[in-house]
């Protein structure tokens, strides 16, 4: 899917380019987010490890920064980045006794092709996007082990939300998106733990937009 994007970008700037009667826009962002994980995992595997072996992932809040260019009054590319939150792990099942086990952090650039209902000059305009999610983890750390390797994840990103302009600048917004993140886990210490994340995160969002 990654490989798609160069095309995805051109096609949408040759779409602005026709629309030569339309004045082009740029939206910044800046709001709260909530990261709620919806994770399951396939079960924690290794030599000696008893069976019902599981963890749970912990929900987690940050701030998100996105940046959109309008190539018509409707349709725009939006990128969305963030200070990246830290997600904690507990065990559960058969060892739910050892308490918190993983911690990490996930950088995850969004990309997304959104289409705005309504006409330039409407207080209210809902939005719906499409687009690629890629997720890179970082900061690994185990209680178990010392050395965890998570691997990247590419996938689908689809998100619905609403502007409210207050002026011809400053608005509000909030949105929610759902995400398709899949981690592979290889934790090396006195035995080799293994696990495949599914995390599934919807994630809601709020703050305030400024257009220039």
């Amino acid at each position: 899917m990654m490989k798609n994007l160069p095309g995805l970008a051109a096609l949408l700037a040759l779409a602005g380019g026709c629309t030569l009667a339309q004045a082009q826009e740029n939206v910044a962002k800046f709001g709260v987010t909530r990261y709620d994980t919806h994770a399951r995992t396939t079960g924690i595997r290794g030599i000696g490890v008893p069976a019902g072996a599981d963890a749970e992932v912990g929900d987690a809040t940050t701030v998100i920064f996105t940046y959109e260019r309008l190539f018509t009054p409707n349709l725009g590319l939006e990128l969305v980045v963030g200070v990246p939150p830290k997600i904690k792990s507990r065990a559960s099942g058969s060892v739910a006794f050892l308490g918190e086990v993983l911690e990490a952090k996930n950088v995850a650039p969004t990309l997304l092709l959104n289409y705005h209902f309504g006409q330039p000059g409407d207080a209210l305009r809902p939005y719906v996007g499409i687009g690629v999610n890629y997720t890179k983890f970082v900061g690994i750390k185990s209680s178990l082990a010392t050395d965890v390797q998570m691997s990247d994840s590419t996938g689908l990103a689809v998100q619905a939300g609403i502007d409210y302009s207050f002026n011809k600048q400053w608005g509000f917004f909030a949105s929610i998106a759902a995400l398709k993140v899949k981690s592979d886990l290889v934790a090396a210490g006195s035995t080799v733990l293994q696990t495949t994340i599914d995390f599934r995160p919807l994630v809601y969002s709020a703050g305030v937009s400024y257009r220039f």
